[in-house]
């Protein structure tokens, strides 16, 4: 920014830098240059101050007088005007950081095709057909808690995700294609984070937003921040600073408002147990056939599809970030809230409680343009919400088995399918040498072939194993190899089930006006799974009928959408049905 005043031989030119660094109201720290323009090639002065410092002030101007020869005074003057100058463009640079995107500046082919993504009969269906679409094989029930957590920042208590894997397994790649649908000004991602750098980050940086961190070590300095902000919904410090007016030591306060929802990745096997009963861990399918899936979409981006497909991904992102953009922050009211049930044989599950009914409210939140938005008077206010469903609660429950279930789990999610692998060994051995399970013995080494790990993963599984008495040690000593005895007799599932909710189908058949029809919600031909007031025994979840069926319902009494070209083009994309959750 450039001043000058005066004309002629003894003008003064002010050049000012670093303005845009200054997006807080109580600090105006720049570089500020004079210069003087004579006849034998003028002087200057530079130095970098804060405006609203009346010391450093003082000291410029004296130390400016001094090397261009200008009455100390018209320098003060100048001063002064060059501050009320700076001070309206910043209050209009701090207006415009602070004011949300206006979805006024979507065209309105764009705001049709963003209303018609939320108004698709089955939602949840569609957003993984374009996670497909836009290159991301598998990882079907990731992808749409990652899109839902990524949703629930617009909540008072968004949902946070910590994506767990082994190096090289497509972690990050999987958080980034979760975020790419998110709207840019509504993301914050780090590679790393200091221990203090939280508290400064602005009153209102994070509120309703996503902050993503690229690795779990990157921000264990900021851990305990992190945590504090994810309970609490804020963050306050008090620290050490200098009184501008007097330049005595006084104490300031610094605050920064949530909520906000965490994304993080993380290597770790043992992930810590503070940061695990805050988050929702998602475990990244590390299986042969999903890295098959993998090889095949990376030889086609070299063809002529795959190159079209990236063109067509630009479309797709484009699509859901104005759709995010339409979802307004309303509140959840769950009619069927009394009656849902859930484990209550430990103290963590307070938290995950709290997780589950997170969960049915950012379902409900995300098809808010496809539900009634009601309004109650509250304290001399009118509130808006919408009504979560039994659909709604239904998702939640079949995304609940596999994620919560897992984290509730004593064994994490690949020393499981360790020991999965380690029964059909096993297995396979009985029947090859005719012996019960207790006689048979089998090595490292087997097990290193059978669950395709290096010698570090497998050594590491089985201690686990041994340690939680799944397997015997028989030898191991100094000088002799390692031999194990399989001691788990149960069913070796890779998956997860949460024991303890209940059925939507015991829901449908309350009867409640309050809760609307649910005539539309019929039972399933199966037995029930869930619990009720005297019994909170489950049973396993094994089919999905009812979903299919529901999901059908959906689509046959949904009314037609508008079809636009880039809706159209998505015909040809590949359909993903929601019965890949339950696979």
């Amino acid at each position: 920014m450039h001043i000058r005043f005066g004309e002629g031989a003894g003008a003064r030119s002010w050049r000012v830098r670093g303005l845009e660094k200054n997006l807080s109201p109580d600090v105006l720290k720049v570089n500020v240059r004079i210069a003087i323009a004579s006849a034998d090639g003028g002087a200057f002065h530079v130095d970098t101050l804060d405006l609203y410092n009346a010391k450093q002030r003082g000291h410029f101007a004296g130390q400016a007088a001094a090397e261009t020869g200008v009455d100390e005074r018209h320098l003060k003057a100048d001063l002064g005007r060059v501050l009320m100058a700076l001070e309206s463009v910043q209050d209009e640079a701090i207006a415009e950081v602070l004011q949300p995107t206006p979805t006024e500046k979507m065209s309105e082919a764009e705001q049709s095709d963003a209303m018609a993504l939320l108004k698709t009969p089955d939602l949840p269906a569609r957003i993984l057909a374009d996670f497909e679409a836009a290159g991301v094989v598998g990882e079907a029930t990731n992808k749409l808690v990652g899109y839902l957590a990524a949703v629930s920042r617009k909540l008072d208590r968004p949902l946070a995700v910590v994506i767990q894997s082994s190096s090289a397994a497509g972690k990050s790649s999987l958080m980034d294609a979760i975020l790419s649908f998110v709207p840019e000004e509504e993301r914050v991602q780090y590679s790393a984070m200091t221990g203090q750098s939280l508290f400064y980050m602005g009153q209102t940086n994070l509120k309703h937003k996503i902050l993503a961190i690229a690795e779990e070590e990157g921000a264990h300095r900021a851990s305990y921040a992190l945590k504090l902000l994810q309970s609490e919904g804020e963050l306050t410090i008090a620290s050490t600073g200098t009184d501008p007016a007097t330049g005595n030591l006084i104490t300031q306060e610094y605050k920064v408002e949530g909520p906000m929802s965490l994304f993080m990745t993380t290597t770790a096997i043992d992930i810590d147990e503070e940061l695990m009963n805050r988050c929702l861990v998602l475990s990244v399918d590390e299986a042969r056939e999903q890295t098959r899936a993998i090889h095949k979409l990376q030889r086609e981006r070299r063809t002529l599809a795959g190159l079209t497909k990236k063109h067509e991904k630009t479309a797709i992102l484009t699509v859901h970030r104005n759709a995010q953009r339409l979802l307004r922050p309303l509140a959840v009211v769950n009619p069927w809230a009394d009656q849902l049930t859930f484990l209550d044989d430990r103290t963590r599950t307070r938290r995950d409680h709290e997780k589950y009914l997170t969960l049915i409210d950012t379902i409900a939140l995300l098809h808010q343009h496809q539900r009634q938005i009601k309004s109650a008077s509250v304290a001399d206010k009118t509130i808006e919400y919408i009504e979560a469903s039994l659909a709604d609660i239904e998702l939640a429950n079949r995304i609940a088995h596999e994620v919560l279930g897992t984290s509730l789990d004593e064994l994490p999610p690949q020393t499981r399918r360790v020991l999965a692998s380690v029964h059909i060994l096993v297995q396979d051995k009985e029947k090859a040498q005719g012996l019960p399970q207790r006689d048979i013995r089998f090595s490292r080494s087997e097990v290193r072939s059978a669950a395709a790990l290096s010698d570090t993963q497998a050594r590491i599984h089985l201690e686990r194993l041994a340690a939680l008495e799944y397997v015997l040690v028989h030898r191991g000593q100094r000088g002799q190899s390692y031999e194990y005895e399989l001691l788990h007799d149960g069913a070796a599932r890779a998956g997860a089930h949460l024991s303890g909710l209940i059925d939507t189908a015991q829901l449908a058949s309350t009867n409640s006006s309050s809760r609307g029809q649910v005539g539309q919600f019929a039972a399933p031909s199966r037995p029930q799974n869930g619990a009720n007031a005297g019994d909170v025994r489950t049973t396993e979840t094994t089919g999905s009928s009812h979903e299919i069926r529901r999901a059908a319902e959906m689509q046959d009494e949904a009314p037609d959408t508008r079809a636009t070209p880039t809706l159209q083009a998505r015909a040809s994309y590949p359909q993903v049905s929601l019965q890949s959750l339950a696979a």
